[in-house]
């Protein structure tokens, strides 16, 4: 027999349902993704880490769990919700099911709610602490230990997502650049979405110094997708600084775009309720063209859509707006010689899950580093 569970949120609102995955209790940021396909790499993506996700998406889990599409080593978020379970997976490539894959990682989830009720709610309010348990069923006491939970804001995440030792994905076919790629949560698709272009990418810690990445001689820098409060990631954009002072090729993704803001003397703020699926139309200032993206972020970059701001390493500029809410979604410097130095954009061209419109900002990396060889 399916066993209750309850979530709330930390304004009081709760839901009831049923259990999904492991029984237990855990707390965490509630946000939606508007994916309706992708939850594998939803689930394994380290920006979700202390975050409870709720899919648009009614039916979830049809094409259960294979051993090719995850994005990390396990499931990083905090908890799931979902309104109609698939009973039974159906696709060639299923190992498992999602029911399974959830239980064995210890990840507690929800479903049977109306999530369009939770989404709408969220939409209004704005994301908030939530709870989910299947052992405090009561509203008022799951509420209690709901709001002892620490917020979003300030939250320092990417040292507990990033790898402990550094590793090198090699070039496929001839090797071109050499990249030092920071990790503050990446993907496994990104590094070889770089490989696939001749790039060895050396995957180092959200804490490597200034000499370990030059000891490796890169021909650029990339900084990764990740989770928590950019305002608090003091290293990685003390780094970004010093590696723009030395003229070092630069593209960052998502966290790594905010970094680059910061590096930039830009600022950060939260977002009501984020951008998170593969749905997000976002125009290219430059070509006009608008790109339908996969993003995942609460974060992002307070800067000036029509100017262009001075900065230490050069002119700062807007490349990339959301065409939802008009938030900034790519920055461009160009260096002190009149050249392009560095670039970055809030979403996820490594296309995992997600559309393939942004594949070419790879291509663009290697352009810049090709230019600055």
């Amino acid at each position: 027999m399916s066993q209750p569970a309850l979530l709330v949120l930390e304004d009081g609102r709760s839901f009831s349902g049923t259990s999904y995955g492991a029984t237990g209790e855990t707390f965490g940021e509630a946000v939606f993704t508007t994916g309706m396909t992708g939850y594998q790499e939803t689930l394994t993506d380290p920006s979700y880490h202390r975050q409870i996700v709720t899919q648009t998406a009614p039916h979830i889990g049809n094409t259960g769990i294979n051993d090719e599409d995850d994005e990390s080593q396990k499931i990083w978020v905090a908890g799931y919700v979902v309104r109609d379970p698939a009973r039974v997976p159906s696709n060639w490539r299923a190992t498992r099911s999602l029911d399974d894959q959830l239980r064995a990682q210890g990840i507690v989830g929800i479903s049977g709610i109306d999530t369009r009720a939770l989404t709408r709610h969220l939409r209004e309010r704005g994301a908030m602490r939530a709870g989910i348990s299947t052992e405090v069923l009561d509203p008022d006491a799951l509420l209690d230990k709901v709001l002892q939970q620490p917020p979003m804001v300030g939250a320092d995440l990417a040292s507990e997502v990033t790898t402990f030792e550094p590793y090198v994905v090699p070039a496929e076919g001839e090797k071109r650049f050499t990249v030092v790629a920071l990790d503050l949560g990446i993907k496994s698709m990104t590094p070889k979405r770089m490989a696939e272009r001749g790039i060895e990418v050396h995957v180092m810690p959200a804490t490597a110094s200034l000499d370990e990445v030059l000891a490796v001689n890169p021909d650029g820098i990339f900084m990764s997708n990740g989770p928590g409060d950019p305002e608090t990631t003091e290293h990685p954009t003390t780094l970004l600084k010093q590696l723009l002072e030395q003229n070092k090729p630069y593209f960052g993704i998502c966290f790594g775009n905010q970094v680059f803001g910061r590096a930039l003397g830009l600022g950060t703020f939260k977002l009501k309720y984020g951008h998170r699926g593969i749905n997000q139309p976002v125009l290219d200032r430059a070509t006009g063209k608008v790109e339908i993206t996969a993003q995942n972020h609460g974060f992002a970059v307070d800067a000036p859509i029509e100017e262009t701001v001075e900065t230490p390493y050069g002119a700062a500029e807007v490349s990339h707006v959301s065409l939802n809410d008009n938030v900034v979604e790519g920055l461009r410097l160009t260096g002190k010689d009149g050249r392009v130095l560095a670039f970055s954009v809030q979403y996820h061209p490594e296309a995992a899950a997600g559309p393939h419109d942004s594949a070419y900002l790879f291509d663009r990396f290697v352009e810049l580093m090709e230019g600055r060889a």
